[in-house]
């Protein structure tokens, strides 16, 4: 079976990545640049492909952050829930999808499953790779938006029909929850779904984490930076 690299030494030594079909919630909070951490474990490597959920940022905004993390942006589609509440007339791309707002958790699944279906059909971008099943990495920043708009219990059937989806296909899948801004009792419900949480704090302007959920790889915090698209943790 497929494992995606990580690109942080301390993942990939022990288990040579993130095995397919795992889920991995990166739980943090706001200004530590967590979104940076994310896109680096999200991009695609040589080979992959990557989807992306926005509801922060605009299609073009995402694409210029995976490209200067070293992602090629042929492999790299966005789901934008943003755009299209001020350009109405929007249309969808093979890689860029467009959904009406954050709210439509209806539409996101129909555009989600229509990428897959074009990564798989071979007609996603030129260069297809021949891997199959194709490997697919999906980033959903963020998740603490789309809880903004849609109450707790709806959301919780929507991730778990995306991460059975995910599953099907052998994909990964990195969420972004903030994790200030809401009650245990949330956290514990989107914790359930996940295979393994990336706790991040930041101490005196110093980020740091923790990883949880992978046999083999220590829980202690340990201080990190994400430099283009490479994460590294430091002594």
């Amino acid at each position: 079976m497929y494992s995606y690299k990580t690109g942080i030494a301390l993942i990939d030594e022990v288990s040579g990545g993130f095995d397919a079909g795992i889920n991995v919630l990166i739980l943090a909070p706001p200004m530590s640049y967590a979104d940076h951490l994310a896109y680096a474990l999200a991009k695609p490597l040589q080979g992959e492909y990557t989807i992306v959920l926005s509801t922060n940022e605009r299609a073009a905004e995402v694409i210029d952050a995976f490209k200067l993390a070293g992602a090629d942006k042929r492999f790299t589609g966005v789901i934008d829930a943003i755009t299209k509440s001020s350009t109405p007339g929007v249309m969808d791309t093979q890689r860029m999808m467009f959904v009406s707002s954050p709210t439509d958790l209806t539409g996101i699944g129909i555009k989600f499953s229509n990428m897959i279906e074009t990564i798989f059909e071979g007609d996603f971008s030129e260069g297809e790779t021949g891997l199959f099943p194709p490997p697919i990495r999906l980033c959903v920043n963020s998740i603490s938006t789309l809880l903004m708009y849609r109450r707790l219990e709806v959301l919780y059937q929507f991730l778990h029909v995306l991460i059975a989806k995910l599953k099907k296909i052998e994909g990964v899948g990195i969420y972004l929850l903030n994790s200030e801004s809401f009650d245990d009792k949330t956290l514990s419900l989107i914790k359930q779904l996940m295979n393994c949480v990336i706790e991040v704090k930041l101490e005196h302007n110093i980020s740091y984490l923790r990883i949880q959920g992978i046999r083999g790889v220590s829980g202690d915090w340990r201080k990190f930076t994400v430099t283009k698209g490479q994460v590294t943790l430091l002594e």
